[in-house]
Formats: C-alpha cells, structure tokens, sequence
C-alpha cells in the first residue's frame, strides 16, 4: 500500500489536512479494515472527515487515538507497527486534538447547563431555609452520564420538571413558614412495656412481655416485632431503646436485629431501614435518629438469618406466648426496658429557621420596603451569588403587588421566595465559559464536599475575591473535608461511583443463599463509607483501592465472611487488622461492591470486570458490538464462565476489549454474589472449580486475588488517574476531555510523593485548572 491508495478513500481536501505520518499510518495500518466496504466497527476512514470542529468527527478521530495509544488497534491477530511509528503517529495527530478541544472548551466551557441533582436540591433547601423534611423523593430520579448524576450531559430541565420543583418548593415553604410563625410541632412520649404489648385489634404481632421487658423473637411472620408506637406526623424523631439485651446471644457476644419503621400492614408492606441493633449480654441504652413518616409505627426484631425460628404458637397469623419460654427452648431474642420517643429538629431549630426567612425583622408588620431587603438577601443566598436590582425586579414585583391585593406581608414574603426558589439562578449553576469567578469556585466546592450550598464563609471570601487564592482554597477544602457535612459527599459519592446506591436492585437467591440478610447488607454499606471515609481522613495511599492491611466489620459481617479477627461485641463497626493470610482488603472485595456487581444467583467476570476497569483503574471499556449476545451464566455451576468467556473471545471483535475486562473479573470469582469466600461454582461449591488466574492487558501474571492485588497496588499512578477523573466528573459536572490530560497529569504528579494520598489527591485535583474552569 502506499498514500496514493489512501487518496481513493479520502477526499483530497482531507488527505491535504492530515498531517503527514497521520495519514501514512492509517494507509498502512487501518484503511484496509475501515474503508466503505469493510467498515469495521462501523469506521469508514473514507468518510469521516478531519474536521475538528464538528463535534462528531472529533469523537471519531479521538477514538481512532485512543484505540492505537492503548494498543487495541491494531488487533493482536494483525501485523503490529514499530513502536516508533506508532508513537509518531501520536504525536501527529495530538496536537490537532488538543487545540481543537481547546477552543471548543474556550469558546462553550467543559460543562453545559448544569442543574442541582435531587439530593443537591434537598441539602441546598434544608441549608439554606433550616427545614428537614425529605424532598428528593418528590422529585423524578436523575439519570446517570458517565457514571454520575452530577453529569449535566445526562441531565434535563423539562417543563413537567420544572412544575415538580414548583410543588416541591410550595410543600418546603409551606414547612418553614409555619414553623417560623407557629412554632415546632412537638411530641414526646415513653412506651412501657406494657403499653408496647397491648394489641390495638387485629392479628398480635408484637413483642413478648416478660419479666418486666418487652422481648422480641426471630419469628418468620410478616411485621413480627411491630409496636403501637404511631407518630402523629412526618418528622425527624429520636427514638431511644432502655436497657437493650441480648437473650442467647451467638458465638460473636451479640443478637443481631433491625429496627425500621412503617405502617406494618399487609396493605403497606414498605419498611424504611431506622438502624441496626446489636444486642449484648450487657443492658445498655440505644439511641437512633430518623424521618418517620405520619402515621407510621417502630418494628424491632432479631434479623439473623442464621438464627432458628420460633413457632408463632397461634393460628391465623397471630403469636401468642403463654405457657412458652423460647429463652428456655434456646431462641436468640432482644430484650429492653421501654421506648422513648420524640419529636427532633436536627437541621435547625426555630430561632435559626427565623433568622434564614427574616433576618431580624418583624415581618408580620413589615412594610413593603422591608420585604424588598428581606427579598434581595434570600435571593443572594439561594442563587450563590450577589444579585442586582434588575435581577430581583420580578420578585420584589410579586411581593408589591401581593400587598396591594390585600395579602398579608408573611404571603407576599413567601410568594416571592416560591418565584425565587423556581429561578434558573436557584436551579442551576451559573458558570461563563472561562475561569470560574469566586462564587462560582464557592459554589461547585460546596457542592462536591458538601452536596450543597456554600456556607457563610465560603460566600464571604467569594465576596473577597480570594478563593483564586491557591493557599486560601486549599485551605477551605481542608475545612470542608473536617465538617460533619461532608458525611453527605461520602454517601452521595460511594453511591455513584461505587453505585452503592443499587444495593437493592437484586434480592439474593434465599435458596442458594439462605445465611444472607438485611443486617448484613446494611453492614456492607456501612463497611464501604466507613473504608472510604477513613481513607481520606488519613490521607492513605490511593493502592489502599485494591489491596490494604485493615478493614471495617462488625460481628455480624465478620461472621458472614468467615473472618477470624478479634471484635469488642457491642461496638459496632470497628477497625481491624488484616494479615497476608486474610482473604480481604480494598475496595474490590467488600461485600457491597461483590453484591452490586452480581445478580442475586451468580456471578460474571464480564460484569465485575467493567465495574473494576472503569470504577477502579480508570479505564473506559466501550460497549458491547450490536449483535454480540450475552454470555448467561450456567446457575447450576456444571459449567465455569471461564469456559464459556474462552468461547466468547474467539470472536474477533469482542477479544480487543475482553483482553482488558477480563482479568479483574476473574480475580473476583472466588466470592458469590454476596461477597462470600468459594472454591468452586454451585451451591457450597461442588460445581466446576473456581480458576481466579489470569493474565493482565500489560503482560502481569496472577493466579488469585491477592496477586493481581500485588499487580495493581504497585501501579499507584493508574489508580490515581483514575479515582482523580471520577472525582472531577463528580464535582464539574462534565467528563474530562481530551485537552485535559496535561491538567490531570499535573494532578496525579502532585501527588506522587506520598503514594497519591486520598485527601491529597481531592486538594489537588479542586486546585487544578479543570475544576476551576467551566
């Protein structure tokens, strides 16, 4: 072949722009698979283009880069080019890309119009008018773009959306205003356990009354455990336990129960996680906080699925307990003393409430003068940033013209905060193509750390123009990583990019897996948060990600994953130490991550593989080809999935990518889908053998997890690069893109030193040019 061959496929005003090795590269390696007639992988060099400009063609051209830089093109099965050529290639055709990307991010910035997500919506409204009650299940969910909610490409601002957030607002400033000019509703009460005993009507299925304690009993019964302990209304409540204590505790010290709440009918089976309950041998008290919806009443139970089961000792779905003593008969039970029960403003008491609706005046008087004042200070607050008059017209208009139709000063006021509240200004971030300005900084700092708006300090050195300032910004992410609101970051962000959020999406098989249950799932999540969280307040490296010598369980995890470590019973989740022998460590082997990678019945190295490639080392696997069908998986475990991937990757067009997806996935098949230890395939491994060896895309051998964790461990860079890009997407609301890579580069090299710590590695990446650029 030689260029003048090329010429017949492209166009000559294209072949004029290519640079010289760009086009004598694709002569000799690619146009013969990617012409009109070929067009493999639906590429025809012959038609596309090398117009920069043109979003499309750019994306085909990054793509035709990318595939060489990464080494899949061209296939192994090809004749390969000199590595020299190959790099001359890339240099070739880089610095086009670059300058067009460049321009298109000068020109439209790297995000587009970016909304609040629905739990950015909440946290703002409860920060910025002190209420509590939940918002973001009134509102649609958001759809993930690259992996995040954040991601305004994946996002829409619709009319039908706009007039939820019209409802929405209306319920939130309902709530505050009453509160503000009423008072807080309150509500206190103790549930003896005589009164927790006594049946309303109906089928008994409440607790057991002796000896002066009200017990509960592992019971198989739907809604076993239920208490008359209904709510008058929906509202955060603080619900202590008396004297909580373990009857028969387990090998672990401890009787493990959920305490949830709902309406605990047949009609209204939903039942809302309130907090784990571990019982010890010790009577001590325990205190949970949660929303309760009106209406709705406490469950408490044993929730151990390996626990043995009481009969009900009645008939028609009732429990009776006469002439029985099940802590005779050997069940685990959990005993207490009563229930305390009350009515808790957690976000803000009504003092602070006033104060963020009125500032210091008495608006039940006010004159419309003072409405204005009290008008253009929400509207600084709620749209981030100093407003002027001509931008607080509309509003102060409603309030004037409230007032001259008779309305009280307390409507006005709240009608001009509704239109305030359903502003673009409110909703979304307002960002020029460029350099960020400080409140525009204050505001996507906020919203990455906090899920929220900025605080009053954050606003005032907005107004002081210093968070330009790399000192003063790095100091503010420090106070923002030490404040109790970055709880909301560690939630909000495990729950995307760990999709931690999906842990229900499947119900394990109960046939396959009968030791599984909802105390243990719960310990999971709180497992992984409590790594995460720990990994950035120490700073810890980032290969903390794949391999590390601690963890975090409770007695209840430690037993479902058969761990040998010494655990204080009744101290919930607690730090451990983990030895070379253990068969955990990192992110990659917590129940949560092995459960939301699974299906409930089995497992696939193809799914588990994608998670880790893209979750974890930072690489982006494309989709499947069209046509290419699911590999299902042989449940009984007769057959291995490796056998069956060995078939799959003989396909030409599916091998590329399975080099990559692969190896992580099967470095995992050594635990279930709910994050057990096996050795073989089928129910307690008697299947096909499990074989977790294999090789990675750059050419290391493993032959378990605990090498391929060795592989990855010392590749800190990778790791870096990775979680560093997910937490940009995260916090910019746009993938990075292809001129981004000297800014990341500098991120990632920033941090080098101390083995990319965690927290060092967020500073960095908040300090870099692509999070301080739209």
């Amino acid at each position: 072949m030689n260029p003048s061959w090329l010429f017949i496929f492209i166009s000559p005003a294209v072949f004029a722009e290519l640079p010289q090795p760009t086009s004598a590269f694709l002569d000799q390696h690619c146009v013969e698979c990617h012409d009109a007639d070929v067009k493999k992988g639906g590429l025809d060099l012959g038609a596309l283009k090398f117009d920069l400009a043109n979003a499309d063609a750019f994306q085909e051209w990054q793509k035709v880069f990318e595939r060489v830089r990464d080494g899949e093109m061209p296939p192994k099965k090809k004749p390969q080019p000199e590595k020299a050529d190959a790099d001359k290639f890339l240099a070739s055709l880089k610095p086009a890309l670059v300058k067009a990307d460049a321009a298109d991010i000068a020109a439209n910035g790297r995000t587009r119009s970016r909304r609040l997500t629905r739990t950015e919506y909440e946290n703002t409204m409860h920060d910025l008018l002190g209420i509590d009650m939940p918002l973001k299940v009134l509102l649609p969910e958001d759809r993930a773009s690259y992996g995040f909610e954040t991601v305004a490409a994946g996002q829409q601002l619709s009319q039908h959306l706009l007039a939820r957030y019209l409802d929405v607002a209306d319920l939130a400033l309902t709530d505050a205003f009453q509160r503000a000019l009423k008072g807080d509703e309150t509500f206190k009460q103790h549930y003896t356990p005589e009164m927790l005993t006594k049946n309303r009507g109906g089928n008994y299925r409440g607790p057991d009354l002796r000896g002066g304690k009200s017990i509960t009993w592992p019971m198989t019964l739907q809604f076993f455990g239920r208490t008359p302990t209904f709510v008058p209304d929906g509202g955060w409540y603080r619900i202590t336990l008396h004297d909580v204590q373990a009857i028969n505790p387990g090998s672990d010290g401890a009787v493990w129960g959920t305490l949830r709440s709902g309406e605990c009918e047949s009609n209204a089976p939903m039942l809302y996680m309130i907090g784990l309950v571990e019982a010890t041998s010790t009577p001590r008290d325990m205190v949970y906080e949660a929303w309760i919806q009106k209406g709705h009443r406490l469950e408490l139970r044993p929730n151990d699925a390996n626990y043995k089961h009481p009969q009900s000792g009645a008939k028609g779905g009732n429990v009776s307990f006469e002439g029985r003593d099940l802590a005779k008969e050997g069940y685990a039970g959990i005993a207490h003393t009563g229930i305390d029960m009350e009515r808790i403003y957690p976000n803000a008491d009504r003092a602070k409430l006033k104060k963020n609706l009125f500032g210091e005046e008495d608006v039940k008087t006010a004159d419309a003068a003072t409405l204005e004042k009290l008008i253009a200070r929400f509207a600084r607050r709620a749209f981030r940033r100093p407003v002027t008059d001509e931008q607080t017209a509309a509003y102060r208009e409603i309030a004037r013209k409230a007032l001259t139709e008779g309305d009280e000063p307390t409507e006005a006021l709240r009608m001009a905060y509704r239109a305030i509240l359903c502003s673009p200004r409110f909703l979304t971030f307002i960002e020029a193509p460029g350099p960020l300005d400080d409140h525009a900084i204050a505001s996507r700092l906020s919203h990455a750390l906090w899920v929220s708006m900025p605080d009053y300090k954050l606003t005032q050195l907005a107004n002081e123009k210093k968070l330009h300032d790399p000192e003063v910004l790095a100091q503010q992410v420090e106070r923002l990583l030490e404040h109790p609101k970055f709880e909301r970051f560690v939630t909000s962000f495990t729950d995307q990019w760990l999709k931690l959020k999906e842990i229900d999406f499947t119900t394990p098989d109960t046939r396959q897996f009968p030791t599984f249950d909802s105390v243990v799932q719960e310990s999971m999540l709180q497992e992984t948060r409590a790594y995460f969280k720990e990994l950035i307040k120490r700073d810890l490296g980032i290969s903390h990600l794949v391999e590390s010598d601690f963890a975090f369980l409770n007695g209840r995890l430690a037993r479902h994953y058969q761990a040998e470590v010494p655990l204080k019973p009744g101290e919930g989740l607690q730090k451990v130490a983990l030895t070379d022998k253990d068969i955990r460590g990192g992110l990659v082997t917590q129940g949560a991550i092995l459960k939301v990678t699974a299906d409930g019945t089995s497992t696939s190295p193809v799914v588990r593989g994608v998670f880790i490639n893209e979750r974890i080392l930072g690489n982006r696997i494309p989709p499947p080809p069209p046509g290419v069908p699911a590999i299902e998986p042989d449940i009984r475990g007769a057959t291995s999935i490796r056998d069956q991937l060995d078939k799959h990757r003989n396909n030409e067009s599916c091998a590329s990518c399975h080099q990559t997806i692969d190896p992580p996935g099967f470095a995992l098949e050594n635990y279930d889908p709910v994050g057990v230890w096996r050795t073989g395939y089928g129910k307690n491994s008697r299947g096909a053998k499990v074989d977790p060896s294999g090789t990675t895309p750059e050419g290391g051998t493993f032959k378990d997890i605990h090498s391929w964790q060795r592989l990855y461990a010392q590749n800190p860079d990778q790791l870096a690069r990775g979680f560093a890009t997910h937490f940009l997407t995260y916090s910019t609301g746009a993938a990075l893109r292809f001129s981004d890579e000297e800014a990341l580069e500098k991120v990632i090299s920033t941090t080098a030193e101390n083995g990319h710590g965690m927290r060092s590695l967020i500073r960095a990446a908040v300090l870099s040019e692509i999070f301080l650029t739209k």
